[in-house]
């Protein structure tokens, strides 16, 4: 049987594969995101020190390449990891990677 490889992109996930966003170890900002979808949108509104946070740490990449199983969007969240972004340029460019990830999987 072939399975859609991007099947779980677009999924909401249970609570417990949820990504939760952190501004450092120990301190959750209350913000999680359930699907690509709650993703990109959450991208917007969390504190951009969790955002700086998760990227230095490899973390976008490895939740999107475990749970969601986007190996496509997994190396695009590396190339942003390897530019050293910080700040709003940061926020943009990941917002950028994911929404353009998700309008693509959602033709």
């Amino acid at each position: 049987m072939n399975v859609d490889p991007c099947s779980k992109t677009l999924v909401t996930l249970p609570r417990e594969k949820a990504f939760y966003f952190f501004t450092s170890i120990g301190n959750y900002t209350g913000i999680n995101a359930l699907s690509l979808k709650e993703f990109v949108k959450k991208i917007g509104e969390v504190n951009v020190k969790s955002l700086e946070f998760h990227l230095c740490r490899g973390d976008f990449e490895k939740w999107i390449s475990d749970v969601l199983q986007d190996s496509d969007l997994a190396s695009e969240m590396r190339k942003l990891q390897r530019l050293n972004l910080t700040g709003e340029d940061l926020r943009s460019q990941l917002s950028l990677a994911a929404s353009r990830r998700l309008e693509n999987l959602a033709v």
